[in-house]
């Protein structure tokens, strides 16, 4: 008896499953998913990116203060702009570079695929000069 009723219950006519239209739906669904998160993907990257290149700046920037210091705290004191460029290590790191430059007056800093262009205002005897 019990064997019947499990035969019975269990018949590949009363299987049941998901139709075509229902598949079709349901990869539909996913691909629209899988869309938003490559587009969130791509934000977070280029927001990456731009939030790199304003740290390169910040560094740019702290080097021109340490070497402006430094050569004030000199012996022969600060005489021109051109021996603070000089002394700013303007190399940040491998993945950052500079296409053309930079110079004393500026130049085009690239992190990865995104670029900045700068422009350098030249120390005094009384301010540090900046990249902007």
């Amino acid at each position: 008896m019990l064997e019947t009723i499990l035969k019975n219950q269990f018949r590949v006519g009363d299987q049941k499953g998901f139709t075509f239209i229902e598949l079709i739906s349901m990869m539909v669904i996913m691909s629209m998913m899988v869309s938003v998160a490559i587009k969130k993907l791509d934000l977070i990257s280029d927001s990456a990116s731009i939030t790199a290149l304003q740290s390169g700046i910040r560094e740019l920037n702290t080097r021109e203060t340490v070497a402006w210091a430094k050569i004030k705290l000199n012996d022969s004191g600060y005489t021109i702009d051109a021996d603070v460029y000089n002394t700013v290590d303007k190399i940040i790191s491998r993945d950052y570079s500079w296409n053309p430059g930079p110079d004393i007056s500026g130049g085009r800093l690239h992190f990865k695929s995104r670029f900045v262009d700068l422009n350098r205002t030249p120390s005094t005897v009384t301010s540090v000069g900046s990249w902007h």
